[in-house]
């Protein structure tokens, strides 16, 4: 073997590690042989002159691709046995191949150079340390790579060419299965060909992917198995929702061959780790796509259709979908004030519709927010007010007109894309034509060319532009079937919320809640998909609490009257005139009280010349107020009720006399009247003694 003599004893006496790797579980299947040299390696380390005991083998990757950013735990071992300064010498069936990647054999390549480490393969035993044998390394491992690189490219190629004939063998999804002619067919399972087709039933119905998941709740679907154990079975299980997405979104079942719809994608992290991933590829960059390949489930049209919806569907991207919930113009009301939309609140079972900037602090003064039905209800009436055969009509001339109109702009761009093609044919053709040599003819032509591509790139794309910035219009026969049946489905009790919502949305593209000047009033502005525009005003509802006030003209006339009127008068005076409260009734002494209290309505003077209330008599007195009322109810003092039902007392010097007389001689009112000397009277137990006495003494003169 050449360079034998690089290995000394002092590394006979460190460990020798065999390091097997085989990039798939296939190759571990399939190519035994291989497996078979690498563990034969322990052989010619013991042939070397290391020791059985000594030998040990690494074949934890077996089945682990080598590529950078993969984690191979067969390989993070063999770096951490190396840096421990332990291993004598790494044996491998081709060194430069211990990882796809320079990078990797590198950085172990350096580890071993600083720990003595030798790197042995069948053509040889290199001394990382010495610098040719370094520079050999490094010229293997770059031929290695630069070899992996062009049978990889010989390969991408070959599987290319055959896709674009569509003759590439894929896995198919589930309901497709290749015939004896090696042709794509529809699965002869009758049970395969119904699940998948109610998929596209179901979802067509329901408009979610989560709507299908739920109609197919107890019922099973079918799934095709692809390599392992199961490989080529029919299995049959539950239909989750990504399963759901992935059948929708899936161009096979439109009948279309894809290449190259995923790529892979590698990024690092702040770490330095390598990450790879699927990423789906864009439809404009397809390698390669072939319509009619072979029969389909559905259209082509009927698949870009489900993807729209699906796209319309993800409430993340900003789409916003109509939902469940009662509220009609969910997701395409927006607040005419500050431009976000609207967002719909289920405070109760009243809904309403309040700006999404309140959220953010960010509202301006003329923001509002509204009750769902004060809008619903007027869109709902001017829907099925335009429905009318006068405005089906007009809808439909108007529809015609403005077809007409985005046709004429389309052929427009599309006049200016062929142009722009024809001009890039003629400059490639005008290059093709010049000599090779000619160099400097050559490279004015070629950059001729890059130019007429570039250009007809951007007709491309203002021509994708103009057509995604205009809203699908209805068709007719869309509006003649609304115009029929509309009205009986919209009031229908089988038709749910959800229904309501599509209904309106295939007339009215976005509602916009308009700033107003009346606080009782909304301004609702209505954008049709034709593009014409409505306005209309509708009023607030009345709050209940409001509804129940007295009526503004009751109050009216109360402010006139009550100065001057008693209330059982201003009670009569407001029934003449025809006037009820608040909850229709009418009017009593009470009532006008209530109307008194809460409009701070005055009552006339109730006291007549020479009368004061209580609370006047008891500070007059020097008393309280219960005295008073005291002496009132025991007709000690006189007072009469006045219209208000307060206390009038006629007041004058007499009457302040007496009642002056009357808390002088009070010995409750008036301490000092109080008797200071005890009465004559004889005290209990001498009456009690004379009483006993005197029946002593009768019975003693009356044995």
């Amino acid at each position: 073997m050449n360079g034998e003599h690089k290995i000394m004893s002092s590394r006979r006496q460190r460990a020798a590690l065999i390091y097997l790797r085989q990039s798939s579980m296939a190759q571990v299947r399939e190519h035994t042989e291989s497996a078979r040299s690498q563990y034969a390696l322990a052989g010619k380390a013991a042939a070397l002159g290391w020791a059985r005991t000594s030998i040990e083998v690494i074949d934890a990757d077996l089945g682990v691709s080598g590529k950078w950013g993969v984690p191979r735990e067969g390989f993070t071992e063999l770096v951490t046995r190396v840096c421990s300064g332990d291993v004598g010498a790494i044996f491998g069936i081709e060194i430069t191949r211990l990882a796809r990647s320079n990078a990797d054999v590198a950085r172990l390549a350096e580890f071993a150079r600083i720990t003595g480490t030798l790197l042995i393969d069948p053509d040889g035993v290199y001394d990382p340390a010495d610098m040719n044998d370094r520079v050999l390394l490094g010229f293997k491992g770059t031929m290695g790579e630069m070899e992996l690189h062009v049978m990889a490219q010989r390969l991408q190629a070959n599987k290319r060419a055959a896709a674009e004939r569509g003759e590439l063998r894929t896995p198919l999804p589930v309901g497709y299965v290749h015939d004896d002619a090696g042709e794509v067919v529809i699965d002869p399972d009758a049970e395969v060909q119904a699940a998948v087709a109610d998929v596209f039933a179901a979802f067509a119905a329901c408009g979610s992917a989560y709507g299908v998941v739920a109609a197919f709740a107890g019922r099973r679907f079918p799934l095709r198995a692809y390599g392992g154990a199961w490989a080529g079975q029919l299995r049959w299980g539950r239909l989750t929702h990504a399963r759901v997405l992935g059948v929708l979104k899936n161009p096979g079942y439109a009948g279309a061959y894809v290449f190259g719809r995923y790529a892979s994608r590698r990024t690092v992290d702040p770490g330095g780790t390598v990450h790879t991933a699927m990423a789906e590829r864009p439809r404009a960059e397809w390698p390669v796509l072939i319509k009619d390949h072979h029969e389909g489930y559905i259209t082509w049209p009927g698949y870009l259709a489900n993807e729209a919806r699906l796209a319309a569907n993800r409430t993340n991207a900003g789409a916003r979908p109509p939902r469940e919930g009662c509220a009609l113009c969910q997701g395409i009301i927006w607040c005419g004030s500050c431009g976000k939309p609207m967002r719909t609140s289920y405070h109760t079972e009243r809904p309403s519709y309040e700006c999404s900037s309140h959220r953010d602090l960010l509202t301006t003064p003329a923001c509002r927010s509204v009750a769902a039905a004060t809008v619903d209800d007027a869109v709902a009436r001017m829907l099925l007010d335009a429905l009318t055969p006068e405005q089906v009509a007009l809808a439909l001339s108007a529809a015609d007109e403005v077809a007409g109109r985005r046709q004429r702009v389309s052929r427009a761009a599309e006049l200016a894309v062929e142009r722009a093609r024809y001009e890039a044919g003629r400059a490639e053709r005008a290059f093709c034509q010049v000599e090779p040599e000619n160099r400097l003819v050559a490279r004015s032509l070629e950059a001729r060319w890059e130019d007429r591509l570039a250009a007809l790139a951007e007709a491309g794309q203002a021509l994708e532009a103009a057509r995604d910035a205009q809203p699908p219009l209805p068709g007719r026969a869309e509006l003649e079937k609304l115009a029929a049946d509309l009205p009986a489905l919209w009031h229908a009790p089988a038709t749910s919320s959800k229904d309501r919502k599509r209904l309106l949305r295939t007339l009215i593209a976005d509602i916009t809640l308009l700033p107003g000047q009346q606080p009782g009033q909304v301004r609702i502005g209505i954008r049709w998909h034709t593009g014409a525009t409505d306005e209309l005003v509708t009023d607030r509802p009345i709050h209940s609490g409001t509804a129940r006030r007295t009526p503004a003209a009751a109050v009216e006339l109360a402010r006139q009257l009550g100065p001057a009127t008693s209330n059982d008068e201003l009670a009569r005076r407001l029934n003449a005139a025809g006037l009820t409260t608040g909850h229709g009734r009418p009017f009593d002494v009470k009532a006008v009280q209530w109307i008194r209290h809460a409009y701070n309505i005055p009552a006339p003077a109730p006291y007549a010349g020479g009368e004061i209330p209580v609370a006047e008599a008891a500070r007059r007195l020097g008393c309280t107020t219960s005295v008073i009322y005291y002496w009132i109810e025991s007709a000690q003092l006189d007072a009469r009720r006045g219209p208000s039902g307060r206390l009038c007392i006629p007041w004058t010097s007499n009457i302040e006399a007496a009642c002056r007389r009357r808390i002088a001689g009070s010995g409750h009112l008036n301490p000092a009247a109080r008797r200071t000397r005890p009465r004559n009277r004889p005290q209990r137990h001498e009456a009690a003694a004379v009483t006993v006495g005197t029946a002593r003494h009768d019975h003693t003169a009356n044995p």
